[in-house]
């Protein structure tokens, strides 16, 4: 679990940067990559699907990775 715990982030950092670069310089680095096609609608949904996984698991998470609360 801790493989799919690193791939849910990189793509998270992926996705914020992509609308870091939106946000800052009206850049979509996705869409500059993949156009259009399948591939880019991929991406956007492997990303959102991670931030789904990382809000129902976040305790989880937290556990394995032995993240203690302040």
């Amino acid at each position: 679990m801790k493989t799919l715990d690193i791939i849910v982030a990189i793509l998270l950092v992926v996705g914020g940067l992509n609308w870091g670069l939106v946000g800052l310089l009206d850049f979509n680095l996705v869409a500059a990559i993949f156009g259009t096609s399948i591939l880019a609608t991929v991406v956007y949904t492997l990303v959102g699907v991670s931030a789904l996984y990382q809000v129902l698991t976040l305790k989880s998470i937290q556990r394995r990775w032995g993240v203690q609360k302040a």
